[in-house]
């Protein structure tokens, strides 16, 4: 990765959020969840989104239940979010290639539905509105998308469900490839809306559980290394917080940032026109699921 050097933002303490409103998708686990949490603690409400609520005792935290790794699914729900008097969008949720090639119940490689459509799916219908809705003296609205931007990465737009060929890292990579497709393509798609990708780097969580095992030998003793080598999910979270509302990235969409929130430059090769081609080849995946984009 490589650094911005045309974007600096200042590190001021937020303070209390109390007036703000979030919508975490992907809020019920790893660093979502500690996201979410390290928001509510500064008075955010916030609506988190998932299949395991962890944190009923949490002040400031709402639920809403999902299986993100339908498309249908997602587009459903995301109409139902509160996206008109939200501040703010984060996707968070995310899971690794396994082994063997997997697919959901709509014939979608999983990993590619649980860490990228699904966030496509719902982006098209949740960007139009968010924010819509807070008076005309609010901030202008922000959505962060969480993935591996700025590592070179550009995916296989031909073979994005991996049909022709299956390897764990392809698979993968095709995800991280659209997340920072994703957020080059909404920068220019909704022009009142301010979007941006995150990368937090190597963190410990469950993200790695499909691929070694659930609580495998290999995944705890992986984990525990990690660990040991980088930031927790909840050091993470705090060093992320300010940059969420720094008034210095208004009108900023299209940048990324890494695990030390610091800017950084997108992918060699990942151009407007390249993102664009990307995202026509998610829409005609996604499409079959039956879901339907309007925007």
């Amino acid at each position: 990765m490589k650094r911005n050097p045309n974007l600096n933002w200042r590190k001021v303490d937020p303070g209390s959020l109390a007036a703000r409103k979030a919508i975490v998708i992907g809020g019920t686990g790893g660093l979502g969840r500690a996201i979410s949490q390290a928001l509510a603690g500064r008075g955010v409400a916030v609506t988190v989104v998932g299949q395991t609520f962890r944190d009923k005792d949490v002040a400031n935290i709402g639920f809403v239940q999902a299986d993100l790794s339908l498309l249908k699914e997602a587009e459903r729900v995301a109409r139902e979010l509160p996206a008109e008097r939200s501040d703010l969008l984060l996707f968070t949720t995310g899971i690794f290639a396994a082994p063997k090639r997997q697919t959901t119940a709509e014939g979608i490689e999983r990993d590619m539905a649980v860490s990228y459509l699904n966030r496509l799916v719902m982006l098209r219908d949740l960007a139009p509105r968010l924010g819509k809705r807070r008076g005309e003296d609010a901030s202008r609205a922000r959505a962060f998308v969480m993935g591996y931007p700025g590592t070179g990465q550009l995916g296989a737009p031909n073979d994005l469900n991996s049909e022709q060929t299956y390897t764990v890292m392809s698979a993968h990579m095709n995800t991280v490839a659209g997340n920072e497709a994703l957020v080059v393509d909404a920068a220019h798609r909704y022009p009142d809306l301010d979007v941006f990708g995150l990368n937090p780097g190597l963190i410990k969580s469950s993200i790695r559980s499909n691929l070694m095992g659930a609580d495998s030998l290999k995944h705890r003793i992986m984990e525990w290394l990690i660990g040991k080598l980088a930031p927790s999910a909840d050091e993470y979270a705090a060093r992320i917080l300010p940059l969420l509302f720094s008034p210095d990235l208004d009108h900023r969409s299209g940048a990324f940032f890494d695990r030390k929130a610091q800017a950084i430059l997108p992918s060699n090769g990942m151009t407007e026109a390249y993102a664009q081609r990307y995202i026509a080849a998610s829409e005609t995946l996604a499409a079959r699921t039956g879901v339907r984009f309007t925007t």
